[in-house]
């Protein structure tokens, strides 16, 4: 279906030129493969929506291949010009509501966690305790 071909030069390839960037320390690479991956995590998220929605579409493969090709490209630096026209604004306008939400997941998700984790222990406990006194009765009912 051509998912490897988005996965070798949406992700191998560009991989392979972030670690190049940042062994080499070209600030100018580094900060085209930041922009690619920004782009590239939103695709991916979009790729998922379309994947059950428009996949029928005839050429959506092909479609997709290509376009991934035009994000990465030297020559179109498609990637650049999505983050620099759309993302960046986008992002920048909301940054202040976007960082305000990460920490409210990030209280909630610690919440939700010590929550659990009482009730985990407190499972563990008394099946800890029943098991003991099983163990208890079995080997009071085998002296006997």
């Amino acid at each position: 279906q051509g998912s490897w071909v988005v996965l070798v030069f949406g992700t191998l390839y560009p991989a392979y030129y972030s670690y190049k960037a940042v062994k080499t320390k070209n600030v100018k690479e580094y900060v085209r493969w930041m922009m690619y991956w920004i782009v590239f995590a939103l695709y991916t998220v979009v790729e998922t929506i379309t994947d059950l929605t428009v996949a029928w579409f005839p050429l959506y493969y092909e479609i997709k291949i290509a376009f991934v090709i035009w994000l990465l490209s030297p020559y179109t630096r498609g990637a650049s010009l999505i983050y620099r026209k759309c993302l960046h604004p986008l992002l920048s306008s909301r940054e202040r509501e976007i960082d305000e939400y990460i920490v409210q997941a990030k209280e909630r998700s610690y919440e939700t966690m010590v929550t659990f984790g009482k009730q985990g222990l407190s499972i563990a406990a008394t099946a800890a305790v029943s098991a003991a006194v099983k163990s208890l009765w079995i080997k009071s009912l085998l002296k006997d």
